[in-house]
């Protein structure tokens, strides 16, 4: 288990061979590591604040460190907050030192129901290409082993059922 910003640099270190993670493929992650074909589509980014009227656009948002949440708000003219875990920018909503958190749909859904008081604000943010293993960039034979079962898994349907299963499970 690493914390989320030392993932990339512990695969890269030989720490581990595949960063099998929800981390979603972007270009800035590309440039350091080889991604999979995806084998989930992204999830969609969602904004959670305790107030409807909450300002995303120039607002103070929080994002977990080392995320593509974090790179869209740095961009957006919002005041980025970082923290290094997710349950952290749920806390700083929470305590005032955020306006609002953005990370995965999902984990927002879950934290919602979890913190009472919270809301879903704004239009879901589609980012990144969707979810592969992080391979280093050296290991061409292991990142084709792996888009071979994917692809297989995806031509017999299996992939799909299983994403079903633990979409509902969860």
């Amino acid at each position: 288990t690493n914390e989320w910003d030392s993932i990339i640099p512990n695969l890269t270190g030989g720490n581990y061979d595949v960063c099998f993670s929800v981390m979603s493929s972007t270009d800035e992650r590309d440039e350091g590591i080889d991604f999979t074909q995806a084998y989930t589509p992204p999830d969609p980014s969602s904004f959670m604040a305790l107030s409807e009227d909450v300002d995303l656009t120039g607002g103070v948002i929080a994002a977990q460190t080392g995320t593509i949440q974090a790179s869209y708000i740095a961009t957006t003219g919002a005041t980025l907050v970082e923290f290094a875990t997710p349950d952290e920018t749920i806390a700083a909503v929470g305590n005032g030192e955020a306006d609002a958190v953005l990370a995965d749909k999902s984990f927002i859904d879950t934290m919602g129901t979890a913190n009472p008081g919270t809301m879903v604000v704004g239009d879901p943010v589609p980012l990144g290409g969707g979810v592969g293993m992080g391979i280093r960039e050296s290991d061409t034979e292991l990142k084709a082993k792996f888009d071979a079962a994917i692809a297989a898994m995806k031509a017999d349907g299996s992939l799909n059922d299983l994403i079903e299963k633990w979409e509902v499970a969860s």
